[in-house]
Protein backbone atom coordinates (compact mmCIF):
# COMPACT_ATOMS: atom_id res chain seq x y z
CA UNK A 1 0.00 0.00 0.00
CA UNK A 2 3.09 2.34 0.64
CA UNK A 3 4.31 1.94 -2.61
CA UNK A 4 1.24 2.64 -4.26
CA UNK A 5 0.50 5.32 -2.55
CA UNK A 6 4.34 6.67 -3.45
CA UNK A 7 3.62 6.02 -7.15
CA UNK A 8 0.70 8.09 -6.83
CA UNK A 9 2.61 11.17 -5.16
CA UNK A 10 4.78 10.64 -7.61
CA UNK A 11 2.56 11.11 -10.52
CA UNK A 12 0.60 14.02 -9.01
CA UNK A 13 2.51 16.48 -11.40
CA UNK A 14 1.69 14.59 -14.42
CA UNK A 15 -2.09 14.07 -14.00
CA UNK A 16 -2.20 17.58 -13.03
CA UNK A 17 -0.29 19.10 -15.70
CA UNK A 18 -2.51 16.88 -18.36
CA UNK A 19 -5.80 18.31 -16.35
CA UNK A 20 -4.23 22.00 -16.54
CA UNK A 21 -4.00 21.21 -20.56
CA UNK A 22 -7.47 19.84 -20.69
CA UNK A 23 -9.01 22.52 -18.93
CA UNK A 24 -7.25 24.91 -21.47
CA UNK A 25 -8.30 22.97 -24.33
CA UNK A 26 -11.65 23.16 -23.25
CA UNK A 27 -11.75 27.05 -22.63
CA UNK A 28 -9.68 27.95 -26.05
CA UNK A 29 -12.79 26.21 -27.78
CA UNK A 30 -15.49 28.23 -25.75
CA UNK A 31 -13.66 31.01 -26.44
CA UNK A 32 -13.70 30.28 -30.22
CA UNK A 33 -16.92 29.42 -29.81
CA UNK A 34 -18.22 32.61 -28.54
CA UNK A 35 -15.70 34.73 -30.91
CA UNK A 36 -17.38 33.21 -33.74
CA UNK A 37 -20.68 35.86 -34.39
CA UNK A 38 -18.12 38.60 -34.95
CA UNK A 39 -16.48 40.95 -34.87
CA UNK A 40 -13.99 39.73 -36.85
CA UNK A 41 -9.60 40.45 -36.65
CA UNK A 42 -9.50 43.43 -38.00
CA UNK A 43 -12.15 45.31 -36.52
CA UNK A 44 -11.38 48.07 -34.44
CA UNK A 45 -13.76 46.43 -31.54
CA UNK A 46 -12.09 42.84 -32.19
CA UNK A 47 -9.12 43.45 -29.48
CA UNK A 48 -11.67 44.43 -26.96
CA UNK A 49 -13.49 42.14 -27.75
CA UNK A 50 -11.07 39.28 -27.39
CA UNK A 51 -10.15 40.78 -24.14
CA UNK A 52 -13.53 41.03 -22.91
CA UNK A 53 -14.33 37.01 -24.14
CA UNK A 54 -11.22 35.24 -23.20
CA UNK A 55 -11.51 36.60 -19.13
CA UNK A 56 -14.82 35.93 -19.20
CA UNK A 57 -14.39 32.74 -20.78
CA UNK A 58 -12.48 31.60 -17.71
CA UNK A 59 -14.54 32.92 -15.35
CA UNK A 60 -17.87 31.09 -16.55
CA UNK A 61 -17.30 27.55 -15.88
CA UNK A 62 -16.53 28.58 -12.14
CA UNK A 63 -19.59 30.26 -12.04
CA UNK A 64 -21.38 27.70 -13.73
CA UNK A 65 -20.13 24.96 -11.34
CA UNK A 66 -21.00 27.41 -8.29
CA UNK A 67 -24.46 27.58 -9.38
CA UNK A 68 -24.97 23.91 -9.99
CA UNK A 69 -24.34 23.19 -6.37
CA UNK A 70 -25.31 26.00 -4.70
CA UNK A 71 -28.85 24.66 -6.04
CA UNK A 72 -27.94 21.31 -5.24
CA UNK A 73 -27.61 22.32 -1.95
CA UNK A 74 -30.65 24.16 -2.19
CA UNK A 75 -32.68 21.30 -3.63
CA UNK A 76 -31.27 19.03 -0.36
CA UNK A 77 -32.27 21.80 1.78
CA UNK A 78 -35.99 21.26 0.59
CA UNK A 79 -35.86 25.32 -0.82
CA UNK A 80 -37.15 26.61 -4.46
CA UNK A 81 -35.73 24.17 -7.17
CA UNK A 82 -33.04 24.57 -9.90
CA UNK A 83 -33.63 26.98 -11.67
CA UNK A 84 -35.12 28.86 -9.45
CA UNK A 85 -39.05 30.78 -10.97
CA UNK A 86 -38.13 34.14 -13.21
CA UNK A 87 -38.45 36.96 -11.33
CA UNK A 88 -37.73 39.70 -14.15
CA UNK A 89 -37.35 39.84 -18.01
CA UNK A 90 -34.60 42.29 -19.44
CA UNK A 91 -34.75 43.26 -23.25
CA UNK A 92 -32.78 44.65 -25.44
CA UNK A 93 -34.17 47.75 -26.67
CA UNK A 94 -33.39 48.65 -30.81
CA UNK A 95 -34.87 45.48 -32.67
CA UNK A 96 -36.66 43.65 -30.11
CA UNK A 97 -38.68 46.19 -28.23
CA UNK A 98 -38.91 49.36 -31.32
CA UNK A 99 -37.53 49.51 -35.10
CA UNK A 100 -33.68 49.51 -35.29
CA UNK A 101 -32.85 53.34 -36.41
CA UNK A 102 -28.78 53.83 -36.18
CA UNK A 103 -27.60 56.21 -33.59
CA UNK A 104 -31.26 57.56 -32.70
CA UNK A 105 -31.32 60.80 -30.96
CA UNK A 106 -34.95 61.58 -31.96
CA UNK A 107 -38.15 60.63 -30.08
CA UNK A 108 -40.06 61.25 -33.11
CA UNK A 109 -38.87 58.52 -34.94
CA UNK A 110 -39.56 55.69 -32.43
CA UNK A 111 -41.58 53.32 -33.73
CA UNK A 112 -42.39 50.22 -30.96
CA UNK A 113 -42.60 46.52 -32.99
CA UNK A 114 -45.87 45.23 -33.90
CA UNK A 115 -47.39 43.42 -30.52
CA UNK A 116 -44.45 44.16 -28.39
CA UNK A 117 -47.22 46.59 -25.87
CA UNK A 118 -49.84 43.66 -25.21
CA UNK A 119 -46.46 40.91 -24.25
CA UNK A 120 -45.57 43.75 -21.79
CA UNK A 121 -48.67 44.62 -20.15
CA UNK A 122 -49.45 40.67 -20.25
CA UNK A 123 -45.85 40.57 -18.16
CA UNK A 124 -46.29 43.46 -15.84
CA UNK A 125 -50.35 42.09 -14.93
CA UNK A 126 -48.28 38.68 -13.57
CA UNK A 127 -45.94 40.51 -11.35
CA UNK A 128 -43.04 40.20 -13.40
CA UNK A 129 -40.16 43.04 -13.18
CA UNK A 130 -38.93 44.35 -16.66
CA UNK A 131 -35.75 46.49 -17.66
CA UNK A 132 -33.77 47.51 -20.56
CA UNK A 133 -30.11 46.96 -21.10
CA UNK A 134 -29.01 48.91 -24.34
CA UNK A 135 -25.56 49.51 -25.73
CA UNK A 136 -25.75 52.82 -26.81
CA UNK A 137 -22.34 53.71 -28.43
CA UNK A 138 -23.26 56.72 -30.19
CA UNK A 139 -22.51 58.61 -26.93
CA UNK A 140 -18.94 57.44 -26.82
CA UNK A 141 -18.70 57.98 -30.60
CA UNK A 142 -19.95 62.03 -30.05
CA UNK A 143 -22.69 60.79 -32.08
CA UNK A 144 -25.34 61.11 -29.53
CA UNK A 145 -25.73 63.03 -25.87
CA UNK A 146 -26.79 61.43 -23.23
CA UNK A 147 -29.93 63.61 -22.75
CA UNK A 148 -31.07 62.66 -26.17
CA UNK A 149 -30.86 58.54 -25.80
CA UNK A 150 -33.10 59.54 -22.04
CA UNK A 151 -35.12 61.78 -24.07
CA UNK A 152 -35.95 58.79 -26.95
CA UNK A 153 -35.65 56.20 -23.59
CA UNK A 154 -38.61 58.19 -22.15
CA UNK A 155 -40.43 58.04 -25.57
CA UNK A 156 -40.22 53.92 -25.39
CA UNK A 157 -41.81 54.87 -22.12
CA UNK A 158 -44.80 56.85 -23.35
CA UNK A 159 -45.39 54.17 -25.91
CA UNK A 160 -44.68 50.72 -24.00
CA UNK A 161 -45.19 51.00 -20.37
CA UNK A 162 -43.12 51.41 -17.72
CA UNK A 163 -39.92 49.48 -17.19
CA UNK A 164 -38.23 49.03 -13.49
CA UNK A 165 -34.84 49.45 -14.57
CA UNK A 166 -33.07 51.09 -17.46
CA UNK A 167 -29.42 50.07 -17.84
CA UNK A 168 -28.00 51.89 -20.46
CA UNK A 169 -23.79 51.54 -21.68
CA UNK A 170 -22.55 54.21 -23.25
CA UNK A 171 -18.87 53.84 -24.17
CA UNK A 172 -17.33 52.87 -27.91
CA UNK A 173 -16.69 49.68 -28.41
CA UNK A 174 -13.03 50.36 -28.20
CA UNK A 175 -13.35 51.67 -24.50
CA UNK A 176 -13.17 47.86 -23.24
CA UNK A 177 -15.83 48.74 -20.59
CA UNK A 178 -17.38 45.82 -18.22
CA UNK A 179 -20.85 46.86 -19.32
CA UNK A 180 -21.12 46.87 -22.74
CA UNK A 181 -22.32 43.83 -23.75
CA UNK A 182 -21.48 41.07 -24.55
CA UNK A 183 -20.13 41.79 -21.16
CA UNK A 184 -22.22 40.73 -18.12
CA UNK A 185 -22.47 44.75 -16.62
CA UNK A 186 -25.90 45.66 -18.37
CA UNK A 187 -27.50 42.87 -17.07
CA UNK A 188 -25.89 42.85 -13.52
CA UNK A 189 -26.29 46.66 -12.68
CA UNK A 190 -30.10 45.49 -13.96
CA UNK A 191 -30.53 42.79 -11.67
CA UNK A 192 -28.99 44.38 -8.83
CA UNK A 193 -30.97 47.60 -9.17
CA UNK A 194 -34.40 45.54 -9.23
CA UNK A 195 -33.26 43.46 -6.29
CA UNK A 196 -33.08 39.79 -7.77
CA UNK A 197 -30.51 37.98 -8.41
CA UNK A 198 -28.97 37.30 -12.08
CA UNK A 199 -30.28 34.03 -12.26
CA UNK A 200 -34.12 34.90 -11.85
CA UNK A 201 -33.46 36.43 -14.57
CA UNK A 202 -34.07 36.36 -18.37
CA UNK A 203 -32.42 38.64 -21.35
CA UNK A 204 -33.99 38.50 -24.83
CA UNK A 205 -32.61 40.25 -27.18
CA UNK A 206 -31.95 39.97 -31.32
CA UNK A 207 -28.08 39.29 -31.50
CA UNK A 208 -25.43 37.48 -30.41
CA UNK A 209 -24.48 39.80 -27.93
CA UNK A 210 -27.28 40.18 -25.88
CA UNK A 211 -27.15 36.32 -25.40
CA UNK A 212 -23.50 36.42 -24.09
CA UNK A 213 -24.60 39.12 -21.89
CA UNK A 214 -26.96 36.97 -20.63
CA UNK A 215 -24.72 33.74 -20.19
CA UNK A 216 -21.54 36.07 -18.37
CA UNK A 217 -24.20 37.42 -16.13
CA UNK A 218 -25.31 33.52 -15.15
CA UNK A 219 -29.16 34.43 -16.53
CA UNK A 220 -31.46 32.82 -19.27
CA UNK A 221 -30.78 34.20 -22.76
CA UNK A 222 -33.89 34.18 -25.28
CA UNK A 223 -32.41 35.20 -29.02
CA UNK A 224 -35.36 36.83 -31.53
CA UNK A 225 -33.71 36.80 -34.38
CA UNK A 226 -34.30 39.73 -37.29
CA UNK A 227 -34.17 39.24 -40.75
CA UNK A 228 -30.43 40.58 -40.47
CA UNK A 229 -29.68 38.20 -37.42
CA UNK A 230 -26.27 36.23 -38.39
CA UNK A 231 -27.21 32.60 -38.87
CA UNK A 232 -24.06 31.76 -36.71
CA UNK A 233 -25.54 34.02 -33.96
CA UNK A 234 -28.55 31.70 -34.50
CA UNK A 235 -27.19 28.34 -34.58
CA UNK A 236 -25.13 28.87 -30.97
CA UNK A 237 -27.92 30.87 -29.36
CA UNK A 238 -29.63 28.22 -26.16
CA UNK A 239 -33.15 29.63 -27.15
CA UNK A 240 -34.54 30.78 -30.18
CA UNK A 241 -38.21 32.23 -30.64
CA UNK A 242 -39.41 34.12 -34.10
CA UNK A 243 -41.28 37.09 -32.02
CA UNK A 244 -41.30 38.08 -28.45
CA UNK A 245 -44.65 36.43 -27.43
CA UNK A 246 -43.33 33.41 -28.46
CA UNK A 247 -40.04 33.88 -26.55
CA UNK A 248 -42.57 34.35 -23.41
CA UNK A 249 -44.06 31.27 -23.77
CA UNK A 250 -40.58 29.43 -23.75
CA UNK A 251 -40.20 31.35 -20.49
CA UNK A 252 -43.64 30.12 -19.46
CA UNK A 253 -42.29 27.43 -17.03
CA UNK A 254 -40.49 29.42 -14.95
CA UNK A 255 -42.51 32.69 -14.72
CA UNK A 256 -45.77 33.60 -12.19
CA UNK A 257 -49.54 33.25 -14.07
CA UNK A 258 -50.58 31.86 -17.23
CA UNK A 259 -48.89 31.56 -20.63
CA UNK A 260 -49.09 34.72 -22.95
CA UNK A 261 -52.45 35.33 -24.08
CA UNK A 262 -52.85 32.85 -26.85
CA UNK A 263 -54.70 35.54 -29.13
CA UNK A 264 -52.47 38.19 -29.11
CA UNK A 265 -50.83 38.64 -32.78
CA UNK A 266 -47.21 37.05 -32.87
CA UNK A 267 -44.85 40.13 -33.32
CA UNK A 268 -43.26 39.96 -36.59
CA UNK A 269 -39.54 40.86 -37.13
CA UNK A 270 -39.12 44.20 -38.96
CA UNK A 271 -38.04 43.65 -42.31
CA UNK A 272 -36.77 47.62 -42.47
CA UNK A 273 -34.36 46.64 -39.36
CA UNK A 274 -31.22 48.30 -39.77
CA UNK A 275 -27.84 47.01 -40.72
CA UNK A 276 -26.61 44.46 -38.48
CA UNK A 277 -23.06 45.89 -38.16
CA UNK A 278 -24.67 49.28 -37.03
CA UNK A 279 -26.80 47.27 -34.80
CA UNK A 280 -23.87 45.65 -33.03
CA UNK A 281 -21.94 48.59 -32.90
CA UNK A 282 -24.58 50.69 -31.16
Amino acid sequence: AAVGAAGLLARRPRVAALGALGWAALTAQFLGRRLAPGPRPGDDAFGPELRRMAWTSAAIPFAAVRHRVAGTLAARRGLEPWPPPLAAVLLDRDGTLVRDVPYNGDPAAVRPLDGVRAVLDDLRARGVRLGVVSNQSGVGRGLLTRAQVDAVNARVEELLGPFDTWQVCPHAPDDACACRKPGPGLVLAAAADLGVEPWRCAVVGDIGADVGAALAAGATPVLVPTPETRPEEVAAAPRVAPDLAAAVRALAGRLPGPSARQGDPPASPDASAADPDEERAA
